[in-house]
């Protein structure tokens, strides 16, 4: 199956539900990545002072995709169809998250999420 017709409004309600699961994911690991961040900082500051200067941080920062969601909700908002047709890449994407950036992502925004740590010296 190549394609699949589809009714905008469900289309739309699971798009807004992907997108607000990634985007609070996110937000959740910016408070980590930060925490990380100044605990990073702190220590750099701490080896300066030592006469170990480095300035390097090396974090992995966390990924906000959210504006790939978005273009396909103002797109099926906009839209005057009912019913809508899209391919099975599209399908995979919207429905399944199953984007070629997702993995990465989504390893990285619940890893800050969790109060883990990614990059560093610590």
């Amino acid at each position: 199956m190549d394609d699949v017709r589809v009714k905008r409004d469900d289309l739309l309600a699971k798009i807004v539900a992907n997108r607000d699961a990634h985007k609070a994911l996110f937000e959740q690991a910016q408070a980590g990545f930060r925490a990380r961040a100044i605990e990073e900082l702190d220590d750099m500051i701490a080896a300066a002072k030592r006469g170990d200067v480095r300035l390097f941080v090396g974090l992995t920062a966390p990924e906000d995709h959210s504006a790939d969601y978005d273009r396909a909700i103002a797109m099926l908002e906009m839209s005057q169809d009912d019913v809508v047709t899209i391919d099975r890449l599209t399908f995979a994407q919207l429905v399944r998250n199953e984007w070629a950036w997702f993995k990465q992502a989504q390893s990285t925004n619940t890893t800050y999420a969790s109060g883990g740590k990614i990059g560093g010296s610590r």
